[in-house]
């Protein structure tokens, strides 16, 4: 018998969002796996929140087709919405409620769904079950929006830039709540401009950045089509004839240079050779360096690599 093709949770061809002279999405073609995490990532602006909100029915297309868990908008609204779960990148909810009603009033749009005694354990806010919603710190609110989009036990979470403005451990308490949800089967499309956040939940992660994806894959391999597996950064002391870049490249362990004005960026192979061997260099220029720092490749290398810029400075 021939295998069984498997149906993506979500895919879109051609898909192009105008608003005015601005193109956000640039026909954009997008495939996403039953069962994983996808990541959008990208700067403000790259176009990840648009295309987020055209896959949530949102936002209406200006071209390009979305189907999701094989059923399209509009025609399929009432029975997509029953299978999707969103946490927009703001959710306001009423601050005079307390967390036990807004949870039964969410939970009251959908058939089916947790009681509101399992999600509040979901997202650990059972001692807060009580408090008006105005009471609870930002970390607790954005996992009650969690709770309003799992509640309905969705085959399709949305999270679009879920731990902005989070501190460490809320941050760390809102990938564990993903985590869970992916472990159990489900798929998750997920913007942020965190590497790290993508890195460490992310099964495939597509790199947007002007309405258009530069690349996709694995975290691991996006960072190994870089070549190397550290980055070695340094800025020079000025009024000192600086190296080229070429002098830098034929040094043992370097795959690739980039300046910027006194900086300088090499993606190496082999820091305990290409270490040295820039202080060589360096010290036969008779240049100073103001500064060193080593680490290992990560996704904000990659697309430094592919645009010029980090991911912070859009």
């Amino acid at each position: 018998m021939s295998p069984v093709a498997v149906v993506p949770a979500i895919r879109c061809t051609g898909l192009v969002k105008r608003y005015r002279d601005v193109t956000a999405v640039a026909g954009l073609d997008l495939e996403v796996r039953a069962g994983e995490c996808f990541g959008l990532l990208g700067p403000n602006g790259a176009g990840k929140t648009t295309t987020v909100e055209m896959l949530e029915g949102l936002a209406a297309p200006d071209d390009g087709d979305i189907e999701i868990l094989g059923m399209r908008w509009p025609e399929h609204e009432h029975a997509l919405r029953e299978r999707l779960g969103v946490a927009l990148q703001e959710t306001r909810l009423a601050d005079r409620l307390t967390v036990t009603e807004v949870l039964r009033l969410f939970r009251s749009f959908y058939p089916r769904g947790h009681t509101v005694e399992e999600v509040l354990a979901v997202v650990a806010l059972e001692e807060k079950r009580d408090a008006w919603v105005e009471k609870l710190s930002g970390g607790q609110r954005q996992r009650l929006a969690l709770a309003c989009a799992l509640v309905g036990t969705p085959d399709v979470l949305f999270l679009d830039e879920p731990t902005t403005g989070l501190d460490p451990q809320s941050r760390r308490q809102v990938w564990e709540i993903v985590a869970r949800f992916t472990r159990g089967g489900g798929t998750v499309v997920l913007t942020t401009h965190y590497m790290e956040e993508a890195e460490r939940l992310c099964d495939r992660v597509a790199v947007m950045d002007h309405g258009r994806i530069l690349a996709l894959g694995s975290p691991r391999e996006l960072i190994a089509s870089l070549g190397a597996d550290e980055v070695v950064e340094f800025a020079l002391a000025g009024g000192a004839p600086a190296p080229v870049e070429a002098e830098l490249v034929a040094l043992a362990g370097v795959r690739a240079v980039r300046r910027d004005g006194p900086r300088y960026r090499m993606t190496v192979d082999e820091v305990h050779r290409a270490v040295p061997g820039l202080l060589a260099l360096l010290q036969r220029r008779g240049v100073e360096m103001t500064e060193l720092v080593t680490h290992h490749a990560t996704l904000e290398d990659l697309f430094l690599s592919l645009t010029g810029r980090h991911l912070r400075d859009a």
